[in-house]
């Protein structure tokens, strides 16, 4: 079969085209591969390096302690009482027990091998396995450990975070894009009341309940989730109040005339404004308000890093909404919802890959700089940039600031490399 002929025999589909082209970029396709390592690591965390069995059977009685302990930190189940009394599990008396390959925790503290033992050096342990293979802390606890954990919390941070951002970001821009400054209109008493009533419904709904949810969340990930979800509830229902209320002052002439919001320019200049500012300045507000929790500084930086993903979909949709098939339709009298989120955003989602992963190693560096300063992450969560300060104070402990820098390195090159290839493969110049 000649080369011309294998060409034509190929997927000649938009999506098809980008994956050939993607393949050709080498550093892009094993940043891919080790990116699904990460994930595999991150996702395994506590069956790769946990304190507590996998397996145990115990007096007669069949166990499966992480799974367990996995459920009770979700809230939707407790210890039994004959395992709740366990506070060291190395030293429980076991039938049969399956291990997991590193047998610490990042908070299980080995006393024996405290103040700084180096991965080299002579370690105070029982046999081989219980080796600190990249040493400890200042109060033992195991770095190897860290690390893993410290992964499933980078990929955490970067995939909710960036995922807020883009909920938001896809939303907002689209609907700049397309309704533009002349499009989208209301009647003068509804733009009135919304605006009256928009400062009232945060503030009921998230200003009043902070530290409320910042206290769920450090108890419960489905409490602080059912309480924030909550929050959203509150807002939209005082926001319902508003639309109700202008529908029998609309019968006042001037009040129901209709005026044109100029949503393009207000977002546009939203953005720039929050650009302007300092994101740790915000964040530190954020983290002022709310109690230090993990997800809380998710949700912040997901809340900061919508502006260039809005920026992406917003000029992509200047370009798609003057194209044949949506004036089609228009014309066939579609609702300009159904058109913006079934034709519009799918065909405009392409570029907008690029900025998500380029804003996921952007959320973990955040991340890991706050872990550094120690701000909004409690101190029992170990990170990467948690590791990174303890090195920082003791410059002696080496391993503390190669290892985790190391990580921190190679994950943000990765989708560093990864956004580089989306760019080409989507580049229409770099087709052959």
């Amino acid at each position: 079969m000649s080369k011309r002929e294998e060409l034509n025999n190929q997927d000649q589909s938009y999506g098809a085209i980008i994956k050939r082209q993607f393949r050709k970029n080498k550093p892009a396709v094993w940043s891919l591969r080790f990116l699904y390592l990460i994930i595999f690591i991150g996702l395994f965390a506590n069956f790769i390096a946990n304190d507590k069995p996998i397996y145990a059977k115990i007096d007669g009685k069949t166990y499966f302690p992480i799974v367990k302990n996995t459920l009770v930190n979700l809230g939707v189940a407790k210890w039994p009482v004959e395992l709740a009394r366990i506070t060291d599990w190395k030293t429980v008396e076991y039938e049969s027990v399956l291990r997991t390959p590193i047998p610490y925790s990042p908070a299980t503290t080995d006393y024996f091998n405290a103040q700084f033992v180096g991965p080299f050096d002579k370690q105070n342990v029982k046999s081989t396995y219980w080796k600190h293979w990249l040493g400890t802390d200042d109060i033992g606890r195991d770095v190897f450990s860290g690390m893993i954990h410290g992964t499933s919390i980078a990929m955490l941070v970067g995939i909710i975070s960036m995922s807020i951002a883009a909920l938001i970001g896809i939303l907002v821009g689209a609907i700049a894009g397309y309704y533009g400054d002349d499009k989208l209109q209301a009647s003068r008493i509804r733009v009135f009341l919304n605006l009256l009533f928009l400062p009232i419904a945060f503030f009921y709904a998230f200003i009043t309940r902070g530290h409320m949810i910042g206290e769920l969340f450090g108890v419960s990930l489905i409490k602080g989730a059912i309480a924030l979800i909550l929050s959203f509830l509150i807002f939209f229902g005082i926001m319902v109040i508003p639309n109700l209320l202008a529908y029998p002052l609309k019968v006042i002439p001037w009040l129901k005339k209709k005026m044109s919001i100029p949503v393009d320019i207000l977002v546009m200049r939203a953005i720039e404004v929050l650009r302007s500012v300092p994101g740790l300045l915000l964040i530190l507000a954020v983290v002022a308000v709310f109690d230090a929790s993990i997800i809380i500084v998710m949700v912040v930086i997901g809340l900061l890093g919508w502006t260039g993903i809005a920026r992406f979909i917003r000029g992509e949709m200047l370009r798609v909404r003057n194209l044949e098939y949506i004036e089609a339709a228009e014309a066939l009298g579609f609702s300009r919802a159904r058109i913006i989120l079934k034709h519009a955003i799918p065909n405009s989602l392409t570029p907008v890959l690029i900025s998500i992963a380029f804003g996921v190693a952007s959320a973990i560096l955040t991340e890991s700089t706050l872990s550094f300063l120690n701000i909004g992450v409690p101190p029992e969560t170990i990170t990467w940039g948690k590791l990174l300060s303890k090195g920082r104070a003791a410059t002696e402990a080496w391993w503390l600031a190669i290892f985790p820098g190391f990580a921190i390195f190679i994950t943000v090159t990765i989708f560093n490399l990864l956004g580089d290839g989306l760019a080409d493969a989507i580049d229409p110049k770099q087709k052959k």
